[in-house]
């Protein structure tokens, strides 16, 4: 924190399961239950089939690639992820579900090398192993030192907010909702006397209002409130009007960032009150090179969310978005027709900004006036 202001780093799905964790140094049980794939293994040959060899067993810096660089240079006060997938060697998989994510506990280096501050779990993978394979998907992150929102052993942990300790006296709370939208079962909610997730069945005006008075309960003046939101469908750039009225909600009552993922590809950016509403971040880490279908999104473009807020009152005060590929399931940086694409993009959907490709390669938004 310097300045002022605060930065924060933010991006949407890291999926560090499945394929990726076969190539790490310590793979677990490669079997998995989906209509065409049977062994996770398969989705490496895909990856290696349209990006080249990758040289497994890697390092557990290998999947983040270019972004450690970034992240680097940036040196942001706040570091927060979603981890979309089970750290767990159970194989109870979760009946219904079309698709599972697990990754090794012996992997998560994999994920300590970014040293998140907190990582996200409500969304509709953290109990794709079951209640059980959610307790030790908490106690390996627990062990591993890494502080987790929206999942818990009963209602009270999963819906408690995480806070992270600014210099001098400040904070940033970090609320969280995992959505039905998003493909999480109702009966996947965390209860009083059952473990599971934050969870809201639809972004309705009461619901908002629910986690406006979360937030009021515990903020102090000094805080920064974030709200990570899991929420909307995989595919497509069309926000539904309950989700815009649910975050301009969420910023009335005193939210400084809605950080909204779950889409496969980067949605709209909004600016509200001069807060920013990121309606998607798209994916970040995962395995899915290779899996034709829906070319026109270019999910294989990430991005790195560096987001800059007055440290006195939230007041959004810079956006730099750094445009990341995924090949050979590493991150390297975006060639330049893909920088442009995305600017384009990203102008073309968002609410009420500007998009512009700055001479260092990286994506920033203005108000538009």
């Amino acid at each position: 924190m310097g300045d002022g202001v605060v930065t924060l780093f933010l991006c949407g799905d890291v999926m560090l399961g499945r394929g990726v964790d076969q190539v790490l140094p310590n793979p677990g049980d490669p079997v998995l239950r989906e209509d065409y794939v049977l062994d996770a293994r398969s989705y490496v040959r895909m990856a290696e089939a349209v990006g080249g060899p990758i040289p497994a067993p890697v390092d557990p810096s290998w999947p983040w690639g270019e972004a450690l660089h970034v992240l680097e240079e940036a040196a942001p006060d706040v570091r927060i992820v979603n981890l979309e997938t089970a750290v767990t060697r159970r194989d109870a998989f979760a009946p219904g579900k079309a698709v599972h994510y697990r990754m090794h506990p012996d992997n998560l280096p994999a994920l300590t090398v970014a040293r998140p501050d907190v990582c996200v779990l409500a969304n509709n993978h953290v109990l794709d192993f079951g209640r059980e394979g959610l307790d030790e998907t908490l106690g390996s992150l627990a062990r591993a030192e890494l502080r987790t929102a929206g999942a818990g052993r009963n209602a009270d942990e999963a819906y408690a907010p995480t806070a992270i300790s600014l210099n001098p006296a400040g904070r940033v709370l970090v609320f969280t909702l995992g959505s039905r939208s998003s493909g999480i079962p109702s009966s996947w909610a965390a209860a009083e006397d059952r473990s599971g997730v934050a969870y809201v069945p639809g972004l309705s005006a009461s619901a908002a209002d629910a986690m406006v008075r979360r937030v009021r309960a515990v903020r102090r003046t000094s805080d920064i409130v974030v709200v990570s939101v899991h929420w909307g469908s995989n595919w497509g750039y069309l926000v539904p009007r309950d989700q815009i009225r649910f975050a301009h909600t969420l910023v009335d009552g005193g939210v400084d960032i809605v950080h909204g993922h779950s889409s496969h590809h980067p949605r709209s950016v909004e600016v509200y009150r001069e807060r920013l509403i990121l309606h998607g971040c798209g994916d970040f880490i995962d395995d899915y090179e290779g899996i034709p279908g829906y070319e026109e999104y270019r999910d294989d473009l990430r991005i790195a969310y560096l987001v800059t807020v007055a440290a006195s009152t939230g007041r959004l005060t810079g956006l730099r978005m750094v445009p990341l590929r995924a090949r050979r399931m590493r991150l390297e940086p975006a060639p330049a027709a893909d920088r442009t694409w995305l600017r384009t993009t990203l102008d073309r959907i968002s609410h009420g900004v500007r998009i512009t490709l700055e001479t260092d390669g990286t994506l920033t938004a203005e108000t538009e006036p």
